[in-house]
């Protein structure tokens, strides 16, 4: 048992960040999986598209609606859960599409959906992702019955991203800048914005010129049209960010162990603890363990230019783990407070069942990889530094 275990049996919520790349994916179904053969009914929310993960669960195809997991999908495994799983894929689009229908006003509903600035907010405006997997995580908390929701986040470049996304969303959809510029307009309660309604504004009409009538047209309809949805957007926010700081919501920090992520890592750490955000432990995936002693006993018997290459692969398997197991003591060293847990780097990706089962495993201390070989002192302050903008 280690730290992930109570939190499978106590949070109503766990949320897997980290940047991409690094297997958040895998840990969020698999920590699903495993509360579900435990006995709470889970739903694991993903942002990977990956096919490979649906079909792991026994699925054709993740939809932005929740499947149920056929208990068939683990027979191979030689368990039978105690309680339903579910998995689901978000659709960025999908969803917005859905929380304007649901929200906004019924004769501002089309003229939102079908405005180009909607359509850049709801596909590809930064942050915007972040900002619909919360209100996503917010729905399901609230509207579903799950006892355990985990939710895997879209891949983060910097750390910010994820935290502070959602405002940038808020401060777009009620941006007071451009509410002052477009006020001829708005405050006429008009539906179209004409070079002659901006007035004298200096501003106004340089950015006219620039981006063209017909785009500041566009721009005061969207905003004129999503104004009274404002106040609500903002509702759900602040019931996100309580849903965030509660106590059943519990945050795994996934990484790998490369010297490469270290900063990063500490640094997303550090933010989440000063936004009161409990870190229920550090997942360390990928990592190289030490090659067996037999296999270097295997290789004596092989004919000498066999062996020789064997044990030169050997010989870099050695300084991949050596180097891992320094990234593993710094990452200690940093963040002492929190649970570290390993999971090796297997021969083959996670593709089926078995192998998220074997996951779970290491995940929750039915294995653990061996003592790592001894590494060089760290320096802990300099780790704890911040390395990203703030």
């Amino acid at each position: 048992m280690n730290a992930l275990s109570p939190a499978l049996a106590k949070k109503r919520v766990l949320v897997c960040v980290g940047s991409g790349g690094v297997g958040k994916t895998t840990v969020s179904a698999t920590l699903a999986l495993r509360a579900a053969v435990d006995g709470r009914s889970s739903l694991v929310c993903t942002i990977d598209p990956a096919r490979r993960l649906a079909n792991s669960l026994g699925l054709h195809t993740l939809g932005n609606v929740e499947a149920e997991v056929p208990a068939s999908a683990l027979a191979p495994l030689g368990v039978s859960p105690k309680s339903r799983l579910h998995a689901m894929m978000l659709d960025m689009k999908q969803t917005w599409d859905d929380l304007v229908t649901r929200y906004a006003p019924p004769d501002k509903r089309e003229r939102i959906l079908a405005n180009r600035f909607y359509q850049s907010l709801s596909s590809a405006l930064a942050g915007s992702q972040e900002y619909i997997a919360m209100e996503k995580l917010w729905e399901l908390r609230t509207q579903r019955d799950y006892e355990l929701i985990v939710l895997d986040t879209p891949p983060t470049a910097h750390a910010l991203d994820f935290l502070e996304a959602p405002n940038r969303v808020l401060d777009f959809l009620d941006n007071e800048a451009a509410r002052k510029l477009l006020t001829p307009a708005l405050a006429a309660g008009k539906l179209g914005l004409s070079l002659f309604s901006l007035g004298s504004s200096y501003m106004a009409k340089t950015l006219s010129k620039l981006t063209g009538a017909e785009t500041l047209q566009e721009l005061a309809n969207f905003l004129l049209a999503i104004a009274p949805m404002n106040e609500s957007f903002r509702d759900r926010a602040r019931g996100v960010r309580e849903l965030l700081e509660a106590e059943q919501t519990g945050f795994v920090l996934v990484t790998s162990p490369g010297r490469e992520r270290l900063d990063e890592v500490v640094h997303f750490h550090r933010l989440l603890k000063q936004h009161r955000m409990e870190v229920v432990a550090l997942v360390v995936n990928r990592v190289h363990p030490m090659p067996r002693p037999e296999l270097w006993e295997e290789a004596k018997q092989l004919t000498p230019t066999r062996r020789a290459k064997v044990e030169e692969t050997l010989r870099e398997l050695e300084v991949l783990a050596i180097q891992d197991a320094a990234g593993l003591a710094a990452l200690r060293a940093a963040c002492p407070e929190t649970p570290l847990i390993q999971v090796p780097r297997f021969d083959l990706d996670v593709h089926d069942i078995a192998a998220l089962w074997r996951t779970g495993r290491f995940l929750l201390g039915d294995e653990q990889l061996p003592p790592p070989p001894p590494a060089p002192p760290v320096d802990a302050e300099r780790l704890r530094e911040p390395r990203l903008p703030d």
